[in-house]
């Protein structure tokens, strides 16, 4: 019986996750392959550097150093904004822009760098919203 009790608090717990990025998505007219050359171009001016870039499925991450946030825990290392791009064609001939934004606090451990998911921060939500902004034409 306590077993029973034990899988149901696990279940429980695992369904009362946080979800930490909210992916916004609009639709444009222009063809997937503009869009797409239009991202890499806005990424570098949002100061982001590319991280990946999946040229057949039309993907693209970016990152970018959060030189600001400071933290009095001696393992903080620095906070990083990354911007994860998702562009497709849709059934009814208009693109689809897919950004999710999301925010990383790295920590210096025993094991090397390891990166914490955290809350977006403004900074990145205004960052994706200004390349869908500036990509949906």
């Amino acid at each position: 019986m306590d077993h029973r009790l034990w899988l149901a608090a696990v279940v429980a717990v695992s369904g009362c996750s946080k979800q930490f990025a909210t992916p916004s998505e609009i639709r444009t007219t222009a063809a997937p392959e503009q869009v797409f050359e239009c991202v890499k171009q806005q990424l570098t001016a949002l100061e982001y550097k590319q991280t990946s870039i999946d040229t057949d499925d039309l993907r693209i991450n970016g990152a970018k150093v959060d030189a600001k946030t400071r933290r009095a825990d001696t393992q903080f290392r620095r906070m990083l904004n990354k911007l994860e791009v998702d562009i497709g064609a849709e059934a009814d001939g208009q693109t689809s822009l897919q950004v999710v934004p999301k925010t990383f606090a790295e920590y210096t451990t025993q094991r090397g760098p390891t990166e914490v998911q955290e809350q977006s921060s403004a900074e990145v939500q205004a960052d994706a919203k200004t390349l869908q902004e500036r990509c949906k034409s």
